[in-house]
């Protein structure tokens, strides 16, 4: 009997045993497929992403260019879509613009000598640099600043008017009976409607 009972708790001790044991393995193992399964879908997505702007045409720098470029004609138009019928300038814009790009000199240069020949009118956008972030960061940072002023302003008011308003109440002298009688007669002439 004494025998049976050591066999039946080696025999429970083992089969506690043996599953405990593969648990990590089978956790281990779970763990590397899902590595594995995440390192593949990265690798994908990186390979994709990589291979989005395969095969398309850059834009030339003649048309990055001439887009950045307004018509001085008056039409509005950016350079090279101006579609004004016998546009005295944009034929000869685009003759300096190829002229330029010819030289060497970067995009940079290019607008830079259009901006220095027709003012920087001619600029669709602000080159970025120097005085021109300037011009775009100040309107939007006084804005700020003012709308910050007037929170701080009105909340100073209305810290003010509250000890104001409590020690009127406070202070207020007492009514004699001619001056309620006047107040009443106020209140019934200016209530409106009746």
């Amino acid at each position: 009997m004494r025998n049976s009972q050591l066999i039946t708790r080696d025999s429970e001790r083992e089969s506690n045993l043996a599953p405990q044991s593969s648990k990590p393995k089978a956790r281990s193992s779970k763990r590397l497929f899902t590595a594995t399964r995440l390192l593949q879908l990265v690798l994908v997505l990186f390979t994709g992403i990589t291979m989005l702007g395969a095969g398309a045409p850059s834009p030339s720098t003649f048309n990055t260019i001439g887009h950045k470029l307004m018509c001085p004609c008056g039409c509005g138009e950016i350079l090279l879509e101006c579609n004004h019928v016998g546009c005295p300038d944009s034929d000869r814009m685009i003759g300096e613009l190829r002229q330029q790009l010819s030289t060497g000199i970067g995009e940079t240069g290019v607008l830079n000598w259009f901006a220095a020949k027709y003012g920087p009118t001619v600029l669709a956008a602000p080159i970025r640099g120097g005085f021109d972030v300037v011009a775009w960061i100040v309107p939007f940072a006084v804005l700020l600043a003012g709308l910050i002023a007037v929170f701080f302003v009105v909340r100073l008011w209305k810290q003010r008017q509250q000890p104001l308003a409590e020690a009127g109440a406070a202070h207020a002298p007492p009514l004699n009976d001619e001056q309620a009688a006047l107040r009443e007669r106020i209140r019934r002439e200016t209530e409106y409607g009746e």
